[in-house]
């Protein structure tokens, strides 16, 4: 059972479909008794579905009157029904004022459906809200305390148990789990997460306990972000939604003004029925109203942005979407976005007599201690080895490489002219085997052991492994442009280009380069979209009919400047992210169709068929709801 509270609070977040339901109730119940033939009853009963079913339509039509001297839909369906009404009374036609109570019934329930699709965005707000708990467990002076989320500072570790939500984005400093991450991300599988690892504000702990370092403030994590997105996609209206109010409202005048000649002319001029002509300029007034119009556009964009949130695709506003379906050319970023942005050890090349595990035992041993992203590379490639020996004496010689003393010799990991100032004998197809690897585009590190080569390590970016598949899913949507940007060598950028058949390669770019290319791209192709991760792509981002971010390595200036953010950096999601787009533009085109349409018809009836109050009722809201309907289909997938 709802208790009054409950029940009070329910009643105000659904308020437009409470007014509909007691409007219907109301209706049904005045009709009854007009059909009975209790006249008192019925004079009761009608006016309070009225009232209750025209009061946000006319407070809403008064506002903008008495505010903004305009005209709006709004207040022309409350004039055709309060006319309705008033016809009736003056012709002891009762019926006339159930017409108008039909009237604001329909247009009631036609809000009250936009209303829903508006509640779709609210509740996936409310639902990233309720992902982040109030309170973390800090650890101070080597004690746990629980504390408020907002108090907590960059730098402090908390403590996240098994099964918990994690409170903050964060770096991994001790323990092991697994981390749901699909609220977020969009993931279906939890991601096994250990030390070094980020995890994020609003996941779920798996079955290991996790000391946590906060690395941002709260407020800045990926969850917090992703909310101010949501919401702001929401407030704003697309052009195409901003021009319908415009037409709306000069619109809504001619209506007017024409209704009101209808009403006098017929009268004045040839002495016709003022009864008579006052109906039917009334049905004019019901039947000529753009509201299927008006409903064309933004509950098909508000199911499409809530479409693509459930898919881990955010959507700044409408307009993105809108634009996303006209897209005829994409530029991808390459570092980051078409690929991992982490080095990794591609390949092991040992010299004779040394073996794979023996270069990398070696390497290991000392790069462990590296801070820079190839030594991190080949460390994490060392994770697997069981038996590396301990380093000594480590020295690192900045932009060259790192040296220590293994079992009593000096092992140097890093390029060849470190190497040939210790070793003056190098075999020559070493070398040829380095110069092709260079030219493919990876990075290469020589390893050697007291007076001798032991082998090279080959690293390169990694790409990403849906990649090649999203690029051809674009191709195969007939986007007629497809580039890479980069700030990398022409070497490693034709072979990142080529792997994933990419034709188009600009390489060796600063951000002001890619801006030019963006401008040029849309001066032959209009609408383009950028993809990029990173502070040097903002620019080509802003500057791109539709800027793409990666949620997760994006920075927070590609996220801010960006019109569509990817939350699982998923890159398949884009095409998914076109199809919607276009999928709303059909859908839109066929409402303004239909909608148009079913005014034409309307008004062709009024003048041609003498059209009855009831049937331009039913006719023209019932457009308004069946448009209204058409446009939520975007929120199934597919």
């Amino acid at each position: 059972m709802l208790y009054p509270k409950a029940l009070n609070q329910l009643i105000q977040t659904h308020s437009d479909v409470f007014a509909a339901v007691v409007c219907a109730l109301f209706l049904l119940l005045g009709w009854l008794a007009l059909h009975l033939q209790w006249l008192g009853i019925a004079l009761l009963l009608l006016p309070v579905a009225y009232v209750i079913g025209g009061f946000a339509s006319a407070r809403e039509g008064l506002t903008t009157l008495w505010e903004e001297k305009e005209f709006d839909v709004d207040l022309l369906m409350i004039v055709a029904a309060l006319g309705a009404a008033g016809l009736g009374l003056w012709r002891r036609e009762y019926y006339l004022i159930v017409d108008g109570a039909v009237l604001i019934l329909i247009f009631a329930i036609s809000g009250a459906l936009e209303g829903v699709a508006m509640r779709r965005t609210e509740k996936s707000i409310r639902s990233l809200m309720s992902l982040t708990p109030d309170t973390a467990r800090v650890l101070r002076q080597g004690k746990e305390e629980e504390v408020l989320i907002s108090s907590l500072q960059v730098g402090e570790e908390i403590v996240v148990k098994p099964g918990e939500l994690i409170p903050c984005d964060g770096l991994i400093l001790s323990g092991l789990s697994t981390i749901n991450q699909a609220a977020i991300t969009g993931e279906s599988t939890p991601v096994e997460k250990t030390v070094g690892d980020e995890i994020y504000a609003g996941t779920l702990n798996g079955y290991g306990a996790l000391r946590v370092k906060l690395h941002q403030p709260p407020e800045s994590s990926l969850i917090q972000r992703v909310i101010r997105l949501v919401e702001q996609a929401q407030q704003e209206a697309p052009p195409s939604q901003e021009f319908m109010e415009k037409l709306e409202r000069s619109y809504a005048k001619v209506i007017i003004i024409t209704g009101i000649l209808l009403a006098v002319v017929p009268p004045v001029l040839w002495r016709g029925d003022w009864e008579a002509a006052i109906y039917r300029a009334l049905i004019f007034l019901v039947v000529a109203s753009p509201c299927a119009l008006m409903a064309a556009i933004m509950p098909t964009l508000l199911s499409g942005i809530a479409n693509g949130a459930r898919q881990g695709i955010l959507f700044k506003n409408g307009s993105q979407l809108e634009r996303m379906g006209k897209v005829r050319a994409i530029a991808f970023d390459k570092t980051g976005t078409l690929t991992t942005g982490k080095p990794e050890v591609y390949q092991v090349i040992p010299a004779p007599g040394y073996g794979e595990i023996e270069v990398l035992n070696l390497a290991v041993s000392v790069e462990i201690f590296s801070e820079h992203p190839i030594g991190e590379a080949i460390a994490r490639e060392g994770e697997r080895l069981l038996n590396v020996p301990t380093a000594k004496n480590i020295y690192a010689l900045p932009g060259e490489g790192i040296m220590g003393n293994v079992d009593g010799q000096l092992v140097i990991v890093g390029k060849l002219g470190l190497i040939q100032n210790k070793i003056s004998q190098i075999a020559d197809e070493l070398k040829l085997t380095s110069e092709k690897l260079e030219k493919s585009g990876k990075t290469v590190v020589w390893v050697a052991c007291g007076q001798n080569i032991v082998g090279l390590i080959a690293i390169a970016d990694k790409i990403r492994p849906e990649a090649a598949m999203a690029i051809a899913q674009l191709k195969n949507l007939g986007i007629e442009e497809i580039v890479m940007l980069t700030g990398d060598n022409r070497a490693t950028a034709e072979t990142v280009a080529q792997s994933l058949g990419m034709t188009q390669v600009y390489a060796e770019l600063l951000p002001e380069d890619k801006l030019s290319i963006i401008r040029r791209l849309q001066g032959e192709y209009g609408t383009v979209a950028m993809v990029g991760d990173g502070i040097n792509d903002a620019p080509a981002l802003a500057q791109a009919s539709v800027g793409v971010a990666m949620g997760i390595n994006g920075s927070d200036v590609t996220l801010d400047t960006a019109d569509i953010v990817l939350m699982a950096d998923k890159l398949e999601k884009i095409a998914v992210a076109v199809k919607l787009g276009r999928r709303s533009q059909s859908i839109i085109k066929q409402n303004i169709i239909f909608a148009l349409g079913s005014v034409g018809l309307l008004l062709i009836a009024n003048f041609v068929a003498n059209l009855t109050m009831p049937l331009g009722v039913i006719g023209h809201e019932g457009s308004t709801v069946l448009v209204t309907l058409s446009g939520l289909r975007l929120l199934r997938r597919g």
